[in-house]
């Protein structure tokens, strides 16, 4: 018995067929078309060519007509496929079960898990939500909207992505109240990279709302005394029930709202924890994320 490489639960292949069915729709996992050897230099062509941007090396994918094979996609691809990183280790084990936590508290998250490569790597793959197989969603980040250039995402701090949302979206107290929940998930699970960049509004059926979250990793695996990218409330660490009032008082957002919103991560530590133990990361890790969960969720209370 092994772990599914979508949700993580109990399998007795790599991936549960519902759980392949949700992210490839098809009841069996593609195979990937491409040669380990060509990941790395496929990855740094694409760089410019697309409008991916992030951390990670990302390589643009699609499925063939019979949703049995990955292709590498010069454009419109499907998915996302980002394999182990030289510079930082485990890095797509490290996104899939931060992207299973974010679930937990109620983030909405795309349709992702982890494939094997052929060295017996993993690799994480997402669905993209900027496009569908007919046409591309308008989405800007957050650097897009400020009027600022890429090199500039860790300009500004939480108090001026609350004003974006207050400008741009469509129904602002709903998609503050998101983005409250999106920093708190930041802090808990140790994102020292949540930049402007890795923030945006989709435009759907031409209301604008915060997209889908992506690029999620806990970077305190990797660097053990990161901060958070941007200042909140004027702290990038040690944040504690007043850091919470204070922002959330600045959005707008009632003491009850966020009450509520600190109890949802309360009530899914037991299953955050779970989720890391019967993740892929190594022991140690683990045991750092686990720690980690444990000692800030009470940060947002006192």
């Amino acid at each position: 018995m092994t772990r599914c490489l979508v949700c993580l639960a109990p399998a007795r292949s790599d991936i549960h067929a519902a759980c392949s069915q949700g992210l490839f729709g098809a009841g069996t996992a593609p195979r990937l078309d491409v040669q380990l050897s060509k990941l790395h230099t496929l990855a740094l062509a694409m760089v410019g060519t697309t409008s991916i941007s992030g951390l990670q090396r990302k390589i643009s994918l699609r499925l063939d007509s019979e949703r049995n094979t990955l292709q590498v996609a010069t454009g419109n691809g499907l998915f996302i496929l980002k394999p182990q990183a030289q510079t930082f280790p485990n890095l797509p084990e490290n996104e899939h079960v931060t992207m299973r936590i974010a679930q937990l508290v109620g983030l909405e998250v795309p349709s992702c898990g982890l494939v094997r490569l052929t060295d017996a790597s993993l690799a994480y793959i997402v669905r993209r939500f900027d496009r569908t197989a007919e046409r591309k969603r308008a989405q800007e980040d957050f650097c897009q909207l400020a009027g600022l250039s890429p090199k500039e995402k860790y300009e500004g701090s939480a108090e001026a992505c609350f004003k974006l949302v207050d400008r741009f979206a469509s129904e602002p107290g709903v998609e503050k109240l998101k983005l409250l929940r999106q920093f708190m998930f930041a802090w808990w699970t140790g994102n020292g990279d949540m930049h402007r960049k890795n923030l945006s509004l989709l435009t759907v059926d031409g209301r604008h709302a915060l997209s889908p979250v992506y690029d999620l990793l806990c970077t305190r695996l990797v660097i053990a005394d990161d901060q958070l990218a941007m200042p909140l409330a004027g702290k990038r660490d040690n944040l504690g029930p007043t850091a919470w009032s204070k922002i959330a008082a600045y959005a707008g957002i009632p003491d009850k709202a966020l009450a509520r919103l600190a109890q949802t991560f309360a009530r899914a530590l037991d299953r955050a924890v779970a989720l890391v133990e019967h993740s892929f990361l190594p022991e140690d890790m683990k045991q750092v994320y686990v720690d980690l969960l444990r000692a800030r969720v009470a940060t947002f209370t006192g």
